[in-house]
């Protein structure tokens, strides 16, 4: 074991642990039962917006959704193996050969938000409101100097994707800063890692939606220190398993929900989850916004980090006939 892996979350193939729950994959039901496995991220699941989408959904639908919660990573093999219908996920770099490869098709993208960087009110870093990469050019000095601790995810999710993104921006390699004393990993889904890096005193890497409700429920003190701007933007997806390549996924039904979250009632959810407990939306809506480029800057966000070919879901990718593109 790396000698700074600090926690490890053992997660079989048969069996899923996801916010102290567990869900064990049954072999498929007979064909035409009304179920969606959907593999997803915890950072999606850990904010309650699935409940809030499953509660709507299921009473305008005789579909019945059951969520896996995992790292992106992992989802995606689930995906591949026909284990789920469909994934949600956020990390096109993965995303993309998982269309590539033949596993799904039909993907959208339906919301983002943005990845923050936060650490304790102190601060010790000095790292607040500066740019990106200047602030983690700072994090190293400070963090080899012996005064400030770093909490990778260290999971192959998609904020651990976005995590090495962003030092590689910064000059630095994160499989070589993995060897220094001050960079750990917490090898687990981002509520956790938002507590070891709260117990550490540390700085860490998070989505807003995660990290807004640990701190409002006070599972955390630690505080922003650097969010927003292209480099930081993190978008959602959906995305089909293709039934060619697995013949028992509830593709039809799973394209159902697909819909929905791309509906102007699925985009009116995302859009206001968070606002009445947080004082502010957990995810922005992006289906309109690509559609009209309201924000023309955002979508340029969006498109530089999400896009393939110029486009959300190339047409090679596309399966059936859903009104899902302009």
């Amino acid at each position: 074991m790396h000698r700074n892996h600090i926690i490890l979350i053992a997660i079989s193939a048969a069996i899923l642990t996801a916010a102290g729950g567990i869900y064990i994959i049954q072999p498929r039901l007979s064909q035409g039962a009304h179920i969606i496995v959907i593999s997803t991220t915890t950072s999606l699941y850990d904010t309650g917006i699935l409940d809030m989408l499953e509660d709507e959904f299921e009473t305008l639908h005789p579909i019945d959704l059951r969520f896996v919660s995992v790292g992106t990573g992992l989802a995606i093999s689930y995906g591949e193996r026909g284990d789920a219908d469909m994934i949600l996920v956020h990390a096109p770099p993965l995303e993309r050969p998982f269309l590539e490869e033949g596993y799904g098709v039909n993907r959208k993208i339906l919301a983002y938000n943005f990845f923050s960087i936060i650490g304790p009110p102190e601060d010790p870093a000095g790292i607040h409101d500066k740019p990106l990469t200047e602030a983690l050019r700072a994090l190293v000095e400070k963090g080899q100097e012996g005064g400030a601790l770093w909490i990778s995810r260290g999971d192959e999710s998609g904020t651990h994707a976005k995590e090495k993104e962003i030092w590689r921006l910064a000059g630095f390699d994160a499989s070589a800063l993995r060897e220094e004393e001050w960079y750990k990993e917490a090898g687990a889904g981002m509520g956790r890692t938002l507590q070891v890096a709260w117990e550490y005193e540390a700085y860490t890497l998070t989505d807003k939606g995660t990290y807004l409700r640990y701190k409002n429920e006070g599972l955390t003190n630690l505080e922003v220190m650097v969010t927003g701007g292209e480099d930081l933007i993190n978008v959602y997806s959906a995305i089909a398993v293709n039934p060619s390549t697995a013949p028992d996924v509830n593709f039809d039904d799973s394209m159902t929900f697909i819909q929905y979250l791309a509906s102007e009632e699925g985009q009116a959810i995302l859009g206001s989850f968070g606002v009445e407990t947080y004082g502010t939306n957990l995810f922005n809506p992006a289906v309109e916004l690509l559609e009209t480029r309201t924000d023309p800057f955002i979508a340029e966000c969006i498109e530089a980090a999400a896009f393939f070919e110029g486009t959300e879901c190339p047409v090679e990718y596309r399966r059936g006939e859903y009104d899902l593109y302009g």
